[in-house]
């Protein structure tokens, strides 16, 4: 009985993890939520990886999407070479192939600018990232040009039966891919590289005190980092079958700082939630409007204001009331300032979407509203105002069951 609580104290978020990646596709089936699931299984290695240099190692990239674009390329020329006869395995290698190419980069840019760190390693990034995306328009034998290149997932050997043309076959192969580069990336932080990381993102000039390199220890990271996004890059090709400059340019290494910083820089599982929100946004929120990345904007500046370390972090505050056993008491503090701050967020964004649009009508939320109105204007604001007045009425009483449930064992009022 000691040893099965051991071992489910140590494997079971492992083993629940895999349960849950393994059984999305079982819960809700359709082409859309299969697309949707592909594109999560990408986004969670690709935001793992940037983790690795800004959250773990304190290194602020803009240009990581090269790592990841660049092991799509290969990954898309490997499918090439497959479908050509040059070389002769399954594509369920492809990932793999776009990790090696990923870290051979990362081998060849971290041997310079990993020497500086700070704002300095920024820029560095920042150019080699629109370097790249540059001479991706010139060398169209690899990159292809502006179209870039695509190819096909369908030939090569099957592995056991399954030829990866359905996009459920593929899901599954990236699911297996996904839980392997979390396992990885997971490691690392447990080895010396990885905790010798966290001492060089926080205190540079004492690691070297002690007699580590901090260059040495930021190489070793981003070469790790170099690899994985790699990996993602190599999962893009075999889902999409094709890849262009896009996916190594300076927007696609914005969106992967989006997802690790809104998720929580510094936690694991911060990425994690990062890429599963942006994904949902990407792709459910931009079929009911094209103000989608403007309430992306937003959602990033509300993060940087009031949870600047994430939702992870906000997860993790709440350790010590669930300890003590005082999370309960928050639970209607919580009610009485979400509920006015849920229909201030739904006001302001119907009054944003009233402005947008160009209809005589704006469908939204199960109503119609006429912009020209003057009195559905007149009630959305005054709706909004009051929403707003309540949130500022039941801080205080959330602050103070905030105190509360966090107070020691013991201390008085």
């Amino acid at each position: 009985m000691v040893i099965l609580q051991t071992l489910v104290k140590k494997f079971g978020i492992w083993v629940a993890y895999l349960a849950v990646l393994l059984l999305l596709p079982q819960l809700f089936d359709s082409i859309l939520a299969i697309s949707i699931y592909n594109q999560m299984a990408i986004a969670i290695v690709f935001a793992l990886s940037y983790n690795m240099l800004l959250g773990q190692g304190g290194m602020l990239s803009f240009g990581h999407a090269v790592y990841f674009g660049m092991g799509g390329f290969l990954g898309v020329h490997t499918l090439l070479m497959i479908e050509n006869e040059s070389v002769y395995f399954s594509v369920m290698w492809v990932p793999f192939i776009g990790g090696l190419f990923g870290l051979l980069c990362a081998l060849f840019i971290g041997s310079f600018s990993t020497r500086k760190a700070g704002t300095v390693f920024a820029m560095i990034s920042l150019g080699i990232g629109e370097l790249i995306a540059a001479s991706s328009l010139i060398f169209v034998d690899f990159f292809g040009g502006e179209a870039g290149i695509s190819g096909d997932r369908t030939f090569g050997p099957t592995f056991f039966g399954v030829d990866f043309a359905q996009n459920i076959q593929i899901y599954y192969l990236a699911a297996i891919w996904t839980f392997i580069a979390t396992i990885f990336m997971y490691l690392f932080t447990q080895t010396p590289a990885g905790r010798m990381a966290n001492a060089v993102r926080d205190n540079p000039i004492r690691a070297e005190f002690i007699g580590y390199s901090a260059r040495r220890v930021r190489f070793i990271s981003f070469c790790a980092a170099g690899l994985f996004a790699g990996v993602a890059g190599g999962l893009f090709a075999l889902n999409y079958e094709f890849i262009t400059e896009e996916n190594l340019n300076a927007a696609t290494s914005g969106r992967v700082l989006l997802m690790a910083y809104i998720g929580g820089l510094g936690y694991f599982i911060g990425p994690i939630i990062g890429a599963v929100l942006l994904t949902l946004m990407n792709t459910l929120l931009s079929t009911y409007t094209d103000l989608w990345l403007l309430y992306l904007g937003i959602l990033f500046l509300l993060t940087v204001m009031f949870l600047p370390r994430g939702f992870a972090g906000f997860i993790m505050m709440h350790q010590v009331a669930w300890l003590r056993g005082r999370l309960t008491s928050l639970i209607k503090p919580y009610l009485i300032t979400g509920l006015p701050a849920l229909v201030f967020l739904l006001g302001v964004v119907t009054l944003i979407e009233l402005i947008h649009t160009e209809d005589e009508t704006l469908s939204i939320w199960g109503l119609s509203l006429t912009p020209a109105s003057v009195p559905t204007w007149i009630v959305l604001i005054a709706i909004t105002g009051a929403a707003f007045y309540g949130i500022r009425r039941s801080l205080p009483q959330l602050r103070e069951a905030w105190h509360a449930a966090n107070k020691p064992d013991g201390e008085g009022n």
